[in-house]
């Protein structure tokens, strides 16, 4: 136990807390779950950084959430484990090396396997060092004994598993199709790693000319390059104008070569000419034709977007520069008669940003229909995911429901390395959890498996699995919430609920909390073309961790994107310091107040029970909040509650007695602060972790921090309705004297005369109660307080709920002035009366709106109405 030190500095300083509490906590180890079995254990799974670089905004924000529900279980008693980790990133980190080999002139190949993966090691631990240390900046509460990475052994021997099984299963298939092929960095892509983006281009119409003489056929292409891959024209069987010619042949120009004209369902009558040219090597709809016509695969380009031997005279040269010097001799022929201006959709790798060539390839496949149909059943039921927001749930439905199966082989070397071996003699192939025992007649293929297939074991291989009795997996799996952005539902989110229910029998995750992008103040999104990133780690340096934590987590609602200010994250820099000053008056009138001298059983002021009861319902709501991961509603009451009622009212208000002769008051005031101070540090905490550690620390408190410190509940016996009545009141008085004062240039200083007329006797004895806080804040040199009081001649009114203010200002006040204002005030009033009744005039709002709702407007209507009679009365009197 710790009694409070007094000893803050004037000015909070950010960086010297941060250095110092993070330490601490990770060597007190508060952030491991301990496995404790009279706790419920509630787990996260940090959706693993890559190690291709620094963090970024996006990443502070998915993080920051998943710190503030990870600590809000903690401190409400659940053995809570937030699991660490990183993602090798196949492709994105191998092009990484590759460039930094490149830059010493030194290719992977020049290295061989295994010194390029030598290399990449380095890499992964240089960036993964680079990560922890953001990790601390941003304060996250990670249990770092259980961090894992992607190509650890254990995640390994996951990997192997879940292949292996999955091929035993017939639903791994190795096969030759077309795939999707970035030729910058030799590799196949799945379908989702491929962005689509409209490129102008041109449409090239062609004559194809008949092998009999008689005639020739019209074909179009955006990809006249492929055409040296031609292997049939195809027509709808149906077309009239080609039901001769379907049997016949056609010479393909330039390569000389025999195709036939086939009929298939698959081509549109209504487009360009009806027949379209079969390139069954390059495109994935040609493909599904020549599997139906039995057509030859001829291939015209390698690895690298080089045309091969299959294109002639164009060997050797890059398929764009092959597509200019084609449409120049097919021209010369007279085959290419027209060029048309065309926008079409271009497919362009996600990690390189090459246009992706549609090519045939011998790959590994997931079957993944059987997958998605267990997915789409689970969704059915009470076992379900959970998407928040929920409209995320039929964004990941149409997916699923159209699924296609994943290529899921890489033409990489570093990753997992793809568990099947080929005989050298025979071709046999083997797969295998282990190396075949007689290996030397082996030979492993050489791909590695797709980042994402590792990825999608995620929360499970992380906990021990494939070992069942694993005590972390028995104890922590399922895991509560997944916080992951909106652009990888695909990606990720469908693949760990495939594997999960496919390896564990059940959901990886309860709940999906889904973000949006951090976008610029323009909403632009961020990126290096536009020069508009915003370094996490700058912001931090010049503002602190918890002003950018208490920004990025308040500033959107789920689902929705958030747009960055360097305004906003000032703000929150203000609030930190006003919660700094705010806490620095409390302990420096707290007189040596020990922890267990708090005392809230004595006589308390009308302030006193205000703010414990106005503590109690922001504890209420900012609970609620959290668990429905609204997270901008906590921000937005615990900042009304910090900055209105604790600093601006209630601290000014304590002084009162604190400055008074009453050492039963005074004491009282102390452990109401001090309880205040305590228990809203602790509903801030998850949200500024380091300053409300700071300020805690100072305070008479229990343990050894604030971060495994009892979470707030609820006190009915704290809560006072009639002293929130009863301030309410007063808060209205005050700030309508001060408003008055400043409207007419009063300084505080000067007292003035005030008299109060109460609509009735109840309002009265609040006023009563609350008078030694109109004396003090509104600073009348004679108080008139009463029933059926009239407005003296020549002062200042006004109409407030329950209560009309006289300040007689003789000398002070402009007669057409206020005769002005009050009518402005009149005219506002009817605005709102106005407004309500037509509101009450709506029968769908008064027929479909809950009764509380359409009653509160009713109390509105005759609150406006009185209010309104009240300012006619005084307007009438100014004017006799």
């Amino acid at each position: 136990m710790m009694t409070n030190d007094i000893s803050m500095p004037p000015k909070y300083d950010p960086q010297a807390t941060e250095a110092k509490w993070y330490p601490y906590w990770v060597n007190g180890k508060f952030f491991e779950a301990t496995g404790d079995e009279n706790k419920k254990p509630y787990t996260i799974v940090i959706p693993p950084p890559n190690v291709t670089g620094r963090l970024h905004l996006g990443h502070a924000w998915d993080t920051t959430l998943q710190d503030i529900l990870i600590r809000t279980k903690r401190m409400q008693g659940y053995d809570a484990l937030w699991l660490p980790g990183m993602d090798h990133a196949g492709i994105a980190t191998q092009a990484k090396v590759e460039g930094k080999l490149r830059e010493e002139g030194v290719s992977r190949h020049d290295l061989g396997r295994e010194k390029f993966l030598e290399k990449s090691w380095e890499w992964k631990e240089e960036y993964a060092d680079f990560i922890r240390q953001q990790w601390s900046k941003l304060g996250l509460s990670l249990d770092y004994s259980r961090e894992r990475f992607t190509l650890d052994e254990g995640l390994s021997d996951a990997v192997r598993e879940v292949f292996v099984r999955l091929y035993e299963e017939g639903l791994i298939y190795r096969g030759e199709y077309i795939i999707n092929w970035d030729p910058q960095t030799k590799t196949a892509l799945s379908d989702i790693e491929v962005i689509y983006k409209d490129v102008q281009g041109g449409f090239y119409h062609m004559k194809y000319p008949l092998a009999d003489g008689s005639g020739h056929i019209e074909v179009a292409t955006t990809r006249p390059e492929t055409m040296l891959g031609d292997t049939a024209v195809a027509v709808h069987p149906k077309d009239e104008r080609y039901q001769d010619l379907i049997g016949k042949k056609v010479k393909l120009p330039i390569v000389g070569r025999e195709i036939e004209i086939v009929a298939d369902d698959y081509v549109d009558m209504e487009f360009g000419s009806g027949a379209v040219k079969i390139t069954p090597a390059h495109d994935p709809n040609d493909f599904e034709i020549g599997n139906r016509h039995d057509l030859e695969r001829v291939l015209v380009m390698d690895e690298g977007g080089v045309m091969n031997e299959n294109a002639g005279k164009y060997q050797g040269m890059d398929r764009f520069e092959c597509r200019r010097q084609i449409v120049k001799d097919l021209q010369g022929d007279g085959v290419l008669f027209k060029i048309e201006d065309h926008m079409h959709s271009v497919g362009h790798s996600e990690r390189s940003g090459a246009v992706v060539e549609p090519y045939l390839s011998t790959q590994w496949f997931v079957k993944m229909g059987p997958l998605a149909k267990q997915a789409i059943e689970l969704q059915k039921g009470e076992g379900k995911v959970d998407f928040v927001p929920d409209r995320f749930e039929k964004t990941y439905m149409h997916w699923i429901e159209n699924i296609r199966d994943w290529c899921i082989s890489r033409q990489l070397w570093w990753g997992h390395r793809i568990p099947a071996w080929f005989h050298k003699e025979t071709g046999e192939l083997y797969v295998g959890r282990t190396a075949p025992e007689d290996i030397e007649n082996w030979e492993q293929d050489e791909d590695v498996l797709d980042t994402w297939f590792s990825s999608a074991l995620w929360p499970f291989s992380t906990m021990g699995w494939p070992n069942e009795e694993a005590p972390d997996f028995k104890r922590y799996y399922s895991t509560d919430v997944l916080v992951t952005g909106y652009d990888i539902i695909y990606f990720w989110v469908a693949r760990m609920i495939f594997q999960g229910i496919q390896f564990t029998g059940e959901r990886p995750f309860k709940d999906v909390l889904i973000h949006g992008l951090v976008r610029d103040a323009e909403g632009r999104k961020m990126s290096k073309s536009l020069g508009n990133g915003v370094d996490p780690m700058d912001v931090i340096d010049k503002y602190g961790a918890d002003s950018l934590r208490f920004f990025l987590s308040t500033g959107s609602s789920p689902g929705q994107d958030l747009r960055f200010y360097w305004e906003k994250v000032e703000a929150n820099w203000n609030f930190g310091n006003k919660i700094w000053n705010a806490s620095r008056f409390a302990l420096m009138n707290m007189d040596g107040l020990k922890h267990d001298e708090i005392d809230l059983s004595g006589k308390k002021s009308i302030a006193d029970e205000w703010i414990l009861t106005r503590l109690q319902e922001t504890t209420e709501h900012v609970t609620k909040y959290i668990d429905a991961y609204e997270f901008g509603e906590v921000g937005r009451a615990l900042y009304n509650f910090i900055w209105d009622d604790f600093c601006d009212w209630y601290i000014e208000m304590a002084k009162l007695p604190l400055n008074g002769d009453d050492e039963e008051a005074k004491l009282t005031t102390r452990s109401v602060l001090a309880h205040v101070l305590d228990q809203t540090l602790r509903l801030l905490h998850p949200f500024m972790p380091f300053i409300t550690e700071e300020i805690w620390q100072h305070l008479p408190h229990e343990g050894e921090s604030i971060t495994v410190a009892k979470w707030p509940e609820k006190n009915e016996q704290l809560m006072n309705i009639q002293a929130v009545k009863d301030m309410e009141i007063l808060q209205s008085i005050i700030r309508s004297v001060r408003n008055t004062r400043a409207e007419l240039n009063v300084p505080m200083s000067k007292e003035v005369e005030l008299q109060i007329n109460a609509d009735h006797e109840d309002i009265l004895a609040q006023l009563e109660r609350g008078k030694e806080y109109i004396e003090r804040f509104c600073r009348p040199s004679d108080l008139k307080m009463g029933t059926g009081l009239t407005a003296p001649e020549k002062s200042m009114s006004s109409v407030l709920s329950g209560v009309e203010l006289y300040m007689p200002l003789a000398g002070l006040l402009d007669l057409d002035a206020e005769i002005e204002r009050l009518e402005g005030e009149r005219k506002r009033l009817d605005q709102e009366v106005t407004r309500v009744q037509k509101k009450l005039g709506n029968q769908g709002f008064v027929s479909k709106a809950p009764e509380s709702v359409v009653e509160a407007e009713r109390e509105k209507e005759k609150d406006y109405l009185e209010q309104r009679d009240k300012v006619d009365a005084r307007i009438a009197e100014l004017k006799n």
